[in-house]
């Protein structure tokens, strides 16, 4: 198969970087790299897809995540965590924007082996390049191949913590799928940090989301990958705990507005009970 990007990671990643572009100060994310990375045709912003209007909760749901998981390896690297574990990482910027974090880390993205052939080498012919701090870990989730073994080969110290992250992944993979991530990530060593995002149940959501998440919904299983798995944030603390974590407990929509939207001019703010995260702890 020809080396490209996924479609979903590539719509994240043009949403973040129309929010640098069409919302207010202060931006959550500063992230027009990915945009970079795809130079899509001049077009792309008469896309349906990327109404500016029309996507704004969801746009903010998608750099609300991505703020939240990267002040979270910022706080845990000055603790001395530096190992950093991006499953699904699609086109995530991170290494690019942050090298002075970075470059004190191994960052380890694990995605499946088209899109990161695609990305490794549009990063070259960009002249980003591929760092030492950097390793493309290639695995298919649901393929059978263990990605924890993967992790190991190319270098993972599982002696040491790290803090993994899983964002719009888990409503892909089938709840047993899940159930086995948690696990594998539950037996890192201890200190370890694991930040999950999930998908609530359609019935659950705002009734003025609920028409974009049942378009979404539509959309992927049209392009062959459809949504399997919701969770309420009760069931997936009850997974994770079972799974073997220490902690486990639920980051709401409400909890990441106050954090990163509080007194906006444009309003702008991620929908309640869409997608949600998990953020659970191995011992201390």
């Amino acid at each position: 198969m020809t080396a490209q990007p996924d479609p979903t990671a590539a719509r994240v990643a043009l949403w973040r970087a129309l929010h640098v572009e069409v919302d207010a100060l202060p931006h959550v994310l500063e992230d027009t790299v990915g945009l970079e990375l795809l130079a899509p045709p001049e077009d792309w912003r008469a896309r349906g897809d990327m109404h500016p209007a029309g996507i704004a909760p969801f746009r903010a749901s998608i750099v609300a995540r991505a703020r939240f998981i990267e002040d979270l390896v910022e706080e845990r690297a000055a603790a001395g965590v530096d190992q950093y574990v991006l499953l699904g990482a699609g086109i995530d910027t991170f290494v690019q924007r942050r090298p002075e974090l970075t470059s004190r880390m191994r960052v380890f993205e694990i995605d499946r082996p088209s899109p990161q052939e695609w990305k490794r080498a549009r990063l070259v012919e960009l002249g980003f390049g591929v760092p030492e701090c950097l390793r493309f870990v290639p695995v298919d989730f649901e393929a059978g191949r263990s990605w924890r073994d993967a992790l190991v080969a190319a270098g993972f110290d599982t002696k040491k913590p790290a803090v993994v992250a899983s964002t719009g992944v888990s409503m892909y993979l089938s709840r047993e799928t899940n159930m086995a991530m948690l696990r594998d990530v539950a037996s890192f060593a201890p200190g370890s940090i694991f930040a999950m995002t999930f998908l609530l149940p359609l019935e659950l959501a705002d009734l003025e989301t609920r028409p974009g998440l049942a378009m979404a919904a539509k959309g992927a299983a049209a392009s062959g990958t459809p949504f399997v798995s919701y969770f309420t944030p009760d069931e997936i603390i009850t997974m994770a705990r079972d799974a073997g974590f220490r902690e486990a407990h639920h980051v709401s929509a409400d909890a990441l507005a106050e954090r990163y939207f509080s007194g906006r001019s444009d309003r702008l703010r991620p929908p309640r009970n869409a997608e949600e995260l998990l953020v659970a702890r191995t011992s201390r």
